[in-house]
């Protein structure tokens, strides 16, 4: 779990969520209208829908954009016609990475994307070259000012896989099928996730350190910076000591 969860709270500590809201948005707003388009504008007969709008109110996006973007991916306004999909390559020291995307054009994000990768000592890989190391799971994070406990018992009452003490965060796991179940459960049991997903877990990790590691992060924030990449997920981890050298 730990290039995941390593990455995120990499994200929190440098403020690059504030930093790239309108990115973020733009990231979002894809979702919603892809989600839309494909199971309808009613999230409780769309559970990628109501993932999606999770997603929207954790951002803070305002209604309005949300309308819209439903609106845009059901036909009711004219909309782009986006295509989805993922690469799949290898970073420094040999960590693998998966990329999902969502283009109205194939050509720029393959040519985009190739560049990054390039750019920061990996190289794009065929298809099922690293996706055998990543497993698709339901991921519901706390963060760890709430009780472990009554976490642990409500995510395993609702028929959750798993609940892990990730230092900065309790992780729930569950099957990607009884994912959305479990999140409402959770939620009924009056406790507040700080996120929600459905994710590509990596079943082995690579340890990162000194110019591997800070060139990996710069890769995945280069990555996330495109606008066509909605999620990277690595199997990195980093030590605790060696992020504060890399991050002073």
């Amino acid at each position: 779990m730990a290039g995941h969860s390593k990455w995120a709270n990499i994200k929190h500590r440098k403020g690059a969520q504030d930093a790239k809201r309108g990115k973020i948005f733009t990231k979002v707003i894809k979702e919603i209208t892809v989600a839309a388009r494909i199971g309808g504008g009613d999230p409780d007969c769309n559970p990628r829908l109501r993932t999606a709008l999770d997603k929207a109110k954790q951002c803070n996006m305002p209604k309005d954009n949300i309308d819209r973007a439903i609106k845009k991916g059901t036909g009711d306004l004219d909309g782009v016609n986006y295509e989805e999909g993922l690469f799949e390559g290898y970073g420094p020291g040999g960590v693998a990475l998966i990329v999902e995307f969502l283009t109205d054009n194939r050509t720029r994000t393959v040519a985009d994307v190739r560049h990054i990768f390039s750019k920061f000592g990996g190289n794009l890989g065929v298809s099922g070259s690293v996706s055998f190391l990543f497993e698709r799971k339901g991921l519901i994070s706390f963060n760890t000012e709430n009780d472990f406990d009554q976490i642990f018992e409500a995510a395993l009452e609702a028929g959750a896989e798993d609940v892990k003490d990730e230092g900065d965060t309790y992780e729930v796991v569950t099957d990607p099928t009884d994912f959305m179940e479990i999140r409402d459960a959770i939620s009924a049991a009056g406790l507040q996730f700080e996120t929600a997903e459905v994710a590509m877990i990596a079943s082995t990790q690579t340890q990162l350190e000194g110019k591997p590691a800070e060139t990996m992060l710069k890769l995945m924030d280069a990555l996330e910076d495109n606008d066509d990449v909605q999620n990277v997920f690595a199997n990195f981890d980093i030590s605790e000591e060696e992020l504060s050298k890399i991050m002073g």
